[in-house]
C-alpha cells in the first residue's frame, strides 16, 4: 500500500483497517492540509449493532483523536428500503415505531466510544437521513437525481452483481438504495462540509455512487474509504457465533459475555484484533509476535480487558475478569447465572430450559457430540437424568457456555 503522509491513515494503515480507497493520495494531500468531517452509516434494524460494525465505530474513534469531526448516521429511512449489500433477501420491513426503538436503543453505544461534550472542538454528531429524505418527493428526486444514475454501471457492484449471480430476487425497493445512500453523501457534504464516507467493504458501490453524484450535481470532490470484511481464523464472519451474534448493547449482551468472546479468540487472530479492536500501541503489539503457551493467554485477558473497557467500561472490564477468574481458575460457581430445574428431568431438556439449546433434539447432539458437562465431567448419553439431592451443578456447553443448575441434583443414568 502506498506511503501516506496523514498521521490518521498511516495508524489506520498500520493497524489494517483499510481496504479499499477512492484516491488515496488525493485524500491523504486533504487530511494533512485541514481538518475535515466523515461519516459512517448504520441502519436501524436491530437494537444493537454487533462486534461486526466494530471497526467502522473504532475508525470514528481514532479519526476523532486526530482532529477530525466524526459524523454517524442513522439511516431510519433507508431501514425502510432495505440494502441489498451482503444479503440473501429481502430485509424484514419493520414499523416506524420499531425503527425509532431501534435508533434510541443503538444511538447509546456511540457515546461510549466518541466525544460528543460541548467542549469538544471536534464533537462527535449523530444526524438521522429521515431529516432530509423525509421530505423529497418521488417525482422531483427522480427528475433531479434519477437521471444521474446509469443502471449498466449500477448492475457492475458487487452489491447487485452477487444477488444477481445467485439468482436470488432483487427488488425495485433494494434497487432504490443506492441512489439514497448516494444522496445521504451529496446532503451532508452540503450541510456538514462532510468529505469522506467509511464503510465495510460491501458498501464499496453505494459510497462511489454518492462520490461521482457529489461530483456532477456541485463539483464536490469527496472520498471513500471501506475495511476489510473480518473472519476469524476458522472462517467464521466477524460478530456472528454458534451462540449468536456478539451485541456492544448490555442489555443484549452481559458485559461478562462480552468480555468472554474476546477471551476466547484464537492464537492465528490475536495480534490482528489487539490491533483492530484496542488502543495498545502498534510497536508494544508487534512484539508480541514471538510469545506463546502462558504467555498467550495472559495477552487474551488482556484483549479481552481493553476491548470491553472500551464498550462498557472500566469498572464492568474488571468485574468480568475477576468473575471468569473465579469461575474457570478458583472454580467457584457463586458468579454464575442461576436456572433452577426440577427434579427428574432429563439433562436435555435442562439444557433447552436453561436456554443454551432451542430444541430437545440439538440438545441431544450437543451431548452425543460431547459438547456437554457437568461439573466439568464430561457427559456423552443423551438419556441422562436430573434428581434430587441437595447439591449445586455447573452445566458447561462447549467453552463458552457456562451456568449453573440449581436443582439440588444427583445425576443419575436412565
Amino acid at each position: 500500500m502506498d506511503k501516506v503522509k496523514s498521521r490518521f491513515l498511516q495508524e489506520l494503515q498500520e493497524r489494517g483497517f483499510i481496504y479499499q480507497t477512492t484516491d488515496l493520495n488525493g485524500l491523504d494531500d486533504l487530511l494533512t492540509k485541514e481538518k475535515i468531517a466523515a461519516y459512517v452509516g448504520f441502519d436501524c434494524t436491530a437494537k444493537s449493532l454487533h462486534v461486526g460494525s466494530l471497526m467502522q465505530i473504532m475508525i470514528m474513534r481514532k479519526l476523532q483523536q486526530h482532529g477530525h469531526k466524526p459524523i454517524i448516521l442513522l439511516g431510519s429511512a433507508t431501514t425502510r428500503i432495505g440494502d441489498p449489500s451482503d444479503k440473501d433477501g429481502l430485509r424484514k420491513i419493520l414499523s416506524d415505531s420499531e425503527i425509532e426503538e431501534n435508533k434510541k436503543s443503538i444511538s447509546s453505544i456511540f457515546y461510549k466510544f466518541l466525544d460528543f461534550s460541548q467542549d469538544c472542538p471536534n464533537k462527535a454528531e449523530i444526524v438521522d437521513n429521515i431529516d432530509w429524505l423525509g421530505s423529497i418527493t418521488y417525482l422531483n428526486f427522480l427528475r433531479e437525481y434519477g437521471v444521474h444514475f446509469s443502471i449498466n454501471r449500477m448492475l457492475t457492484f458487487e452489491s447487485v452483481k452477487n444477488r444477481l449471480d445467485r439468482q436470488t430476487q432483487l427488488t425495485f425497493l433494494e434497487f432504490n438504495y443506492m441512489l439514497l445512500q448516494a444522496y445521504d453523501f451529496v446532503e451532508l457534504h452540503k450541510t456538514h462540509n462532510c468529505k469522506l464516507q467509511f464503510g465495510g467493504s460491501e458498501q464499496w458501490g453505494n459510497i462511489v455512487s454518492g462520490i461521482e453524484l457529489g461530483r456532477k450535481i456541485s463539483q464536490a470532490e469527496l472520498f471513500g474509504v471501506t475495511t476489510p470484511l473480518i473472519t476469524t481464523s476458522n472462517g467464521v464472519k466477524m460478530g456472528k457465533t454458534t451462540g449468536g451474534a456478539i451485541w456492544l448493547n448490555s442489555a443484549m449482551l452481559s458485559p461478562y459475555d462480552y468480555w468472554q468472546f474476546w477471551r476466547n479468540t484464537s492464537d492465528a487472530d490475536l495480534l490482528k484484533f489487539m490491533k483492530l479492536y484496542t488502543e495498545i500501541p502498534i510497536d508494544e503489539i508487534n512484539s508480541y509476535c514471538n510469545l506463546e503457551g502462558k504467555e498467550l493467554n495472559d495477552l487474551k485477558k488482556r484483549l479481552a480487558d481493553k476491548a470491553t473497557s472500551l464498550c462498557h467500561g472500566n469498572d464492568n472490564a474488571i468485574a468480568a475478569r475477576k468473575a471468569s477468574e473465579k469461575t474457570f481458575e478458583d472454580k467457584t460457581l457463586d458468579s454464575l447465572p442461576i436456572v433452577n430445574v426440577a427434579s427428574g428431568t432429563h439433562l436435555y431438556k435442562a439444557i433447552v430450559d436453561s436456554g443454551l439449546a432451542k430444541s430437545n433434539s440439538e440438545a441431544k447432539k450437543l451431548i452425543i457430540g460431547r459438547g456437554v458437562k457437568l461439573n466439568d465431567e464430561l457427559v456423552e448419553d443423551e438419556n441422562y437424568m436430573l434428581t434430587s439431592s441437595g447439591k449445586q451443578v455447573k452445566l458447561s456447553i462447549g467453552k463458552k457456555k457456562h451456568l449453573v443448575i440449581q436443582l439440588p441434583l444427583t445425576i443419575l443414568r436412565k
